[in-house]
């Protein structure tokens, strides 16, 4: 049940946050490899790509790829909250006194973030893909033309195989190794700290979103370079003229930082955090309630 409450958390989150994701998305392949004067961009900001995605593919273009990105949710957040929280009830993140443990509560978090990376990458793969795909007169990043999510599958397989679902999954457990870390450990702490000078004791609801309104910005600070060269890796698909963009990780993040400077790592970073702000506010917050509902229920 604590895998399948992480996962409804999640999935429920995305549906709300899924356009942010979009834009994020695209802002992130928009000139790449290539500095800031050498390129015109397509998307000026967040509110002017919001703007031309509506425009020249329609409103519902905002919500591309949210069948993946739906099972994304779920696969991640049940994977991460699910054992994260089988953690925290086991005592593995406290000292022996009972005390929060920074230490053990980063282990856990990282631990849950990097096997949830492993679980969702295929339906990270597909989701960037999709949410990619744009009319020519405002395509960003290589373009892979899918008519839905069952018809990405098969492509993806028959061009590339099975390693074509694992695409950037080492920049993908790096991500979420940190994320993770920062995530939960930061709305650990703060729940305990806000809890400690007697606040919100009544109002676990107020609790939860304060708690997870601070976790969403140290999320976006620490995972912004990552999730820049994981969604490079995701879009770049199979090899063309016999040359790949990217080899790696680090050869992403070399050429990056070569090409278009400290601003290309941290392309995105403002959709990122109004995605992430809210995404892992709702989950953290419907994680939450959902796990004190049942724990109700069950006494």
């Amino acid at each position: 049940m604590d895998f399948v409450i992480g996962g409804l958390a999640g999935a429920g989150a995305t549906i709300f946050t899924n356009p942010m994701d979009v834009v994020k998305t695209r802002l992130q392949l928009q000139g790449e490899l290539r500095a800031r004067n050498e390129h015109a961009a397509r998307y000026r900001g967040i509110f002017h790509a919001l703007y031309v995605i509506a425009k020249t593919d329609g409103a519902l273009a905002l919500q591309k790829g949210l069948a993946p990105a739906m099972v994304l949710g779920f696969c991640m957040n049940s994977v991460r909250l699910g054992m994260y929280h089988i953690a925290e009830v086991q005592g593995w993140t406290k000292t022996k006194e009972g005390d929060i443990s920074i230490h053990r509560t980063m282990f856990w978090s990282s631990a849950s973030g990097v096997m949830s990376g492993l679980a969702a990458n295929p339906a990270s793969v597909l989701k960037t893909r999709m949410q990619a795909a744009a009319h020519p007169s405002i395509a960003v990043g290589r373009q892979h033309s899918y008519n839905g999510m069952v018809d990405g599958v098969v492509k993806i397989y028959r061009i590339e195989g099975i390693r074509g679902f694992f695409a950037g999954v080492n920049a993908t457990c790096s991500r979420l190794a940190i994320g993770s870390a920062a995530q939960l450990t930061t709305f650990s702490t703060t729940k305990e700290t806000l809890l400690s000078h007697g606040l919100f004791e009544r109002y676990p609801l107020g609790l939860a979103f304060a708690a997870s309104c601070i976790s969403g910005v140290m999320v976006a600070l620490a995972i912004c370079p990552f999730d820049v060269v994981a969604v490079r890796l995701y879009n770049q698909g199979p090899a063309s003229k016999g040359e790949l963009l990217y080899k790696g990780v680090f050869d992403c993040l070399s050429k990056i930082y070569k090409k278009e400077g400290l601003h290309g790592l941290y392309k995105g970073i403002g959709p990122l955090y109004l995605r992430i702000a809210p995404h892992t506010t709702l989950s953290l917050v419907i994680w939450d309630m959902l796990n004190i509902l049942f724990n109700n229920k069950n006494k």
